[in-house]
């Protein structure tokens, strides 16, 4: 499945792409949808970040469901290499349950606009039935894709809420006169 998301914020490229890059873990109290995220790695270079980020998600899912739910079908790992000479960064998603299964992985871009910034987001989301293990080979696939459809339909939306927690965290910090 492929992934594709573009937002606009009104905010100065160079502020929302330090926001992305430098302060995910501070954003939050503004993502319903995240626990928290824990910095694991950074590594930086000249021009360039790696950086380790471990996801905690399950924010909205009630007390009650979430008992029931592992810690790893609710968390995920976030690899990922940031280029301050033309404001992009790769990614690659782990998630902590059926790690060997699912490949995802893509390219943001932060573009300077007229009124902001324009981020878009490419990328795609694979799930491989064979890697699907304690399944019957003729129900992984079937698995398999309605894993992809779900998550798939989950990933834009959450990017377009990490741009508005974005665009909320900058509001703020940097309130109007």
């Amino acid at each position: 499945m492929e992934i594709s998301s573009q937002v606009h914020l009104p905010y100065p490229r160079e502020q929302v792409y330090r926001t992305y890059r430098d302060r995910l873990p501070e954003l939050v109290a503004w993502m319903p949808n995240v626990r928290a995220i824990d910095l694991k790695e950074r590594s930086e270079q000249p021009h360039t970040l790696d950086m380790v980020l471990i996801w905690h998600g399950g924010g909205e899912i009630p007390a009650a469901a979430r008992a029931l739910l592992s810690e790893a079908m609710l968390s995920w790992t976030d690899y990922s290499h940031w280029d301050d000479r033309d404001y992009s960064t790769q990614w690659r998603i782990a998630p902590h349950a059926f790690t060997e299964a699912v490949d995802c992985q893509g390219k943001n871009h932060f573009i300077a606009a007229p009124e902001g910034t324009i981020i878009t987001s490419r990328g795609h989301l694979r799930i491989d039935p064979q890697h699907i293990h304690g399944v019957p080979g003729f129900l992984a696939g079937m698995i398999a894709r309605a894993v992809e459809d779900y998550l798939g339909q989950q990933i834009e939306p959450n990017f377009q809420q990490l741009a508005t927690s974005v665009a909320a965290f900058l509001a703020a910090a940097n309130p109007p006169p």
